[in-house]
């Protein structure tokens, strides 16, 4: 779903928050970005996760799939209180990563292949409110080809890193995750 509220198949939908009900005051609301591309083997762990995520229904939790970040995709992080960044990386290490981020200058602001940093760097500049806690994560991918499938190592860094956000989801507090990012980067690779 983009952030204008249309989804790839162009059907509208209101855009979280929109919809008249409040989100629930007792709980922080987590927008969770999850893009890439299930038909290029790998880059679809992004919206693979995002799909578990949504499976867990959680009313305080708005997930949001694309191809790539967008500088729209600014435009979801209003009323947040934490932003999750969901994709494949070559970089990562096996299974996955997981760090804060923030908005950075100097990022290239253009509407092809922009990072979470940028897309942070654009909420500061057209909200001009400081953007939520960000985390990144980088779920480690080997093969990227048109036309394969999600690779055997690929799949079982998508069931950790599931493992891994799904208790994170249930407890959205920017103290808490940061916590786990400081023990997951002091475990030996």
């Amino acid at each position: 779903m983009s952030a204008a509220g249309e989804s790839r198949s162009g059907a509208t939908a209101p855009a979280p928050g929109e919809t008249g009900e409040p989100f629930p005051a007792d709980r922080p609301r987590v927008v969770v970005f999850g893009w890439g591309n299930v038909s290029r083997g790998d880059d679809g762990l992004g919206p693979l996760l995002l799909a578990r995520i949504e499976a867990l229904a959680h009313p305080h939790v708005a997930a949001i799939e694309d191809f790539q970040l967008q500088l729209e995709h600014a435009l979801d992080l209003r009323g947040a209180d934490l932003a999750l960044f969901v994709d494949a990386s070559v970089a990562a290490p096996a299974p996955f990563a997981f760090f804060e981020t923030q908005a950075r200058e100097g990022m290239t602001h253009t509407s092809h292949a922009m990072a979470p940093e940028a897309v942070l760097d654009v909420f500061v500049r057209v909200i001009g409110e400081t953007p939520p806690p960000a985390f990144v994560l980088g779920l480690r991918g080997e093969t990227f080809d048109l036309g394969t499938g999600l690779g055997e190592a690929a799949a079982a860094h998508l069931d950790a890193a599931f493992a891994f956000v799904a208790p994170l989801l249930e407890r959205p507090d920017a103290a808490l995750w940061r916590a786990a990012a400081a023990r997951l980067s002091s475990q030996p690779i």
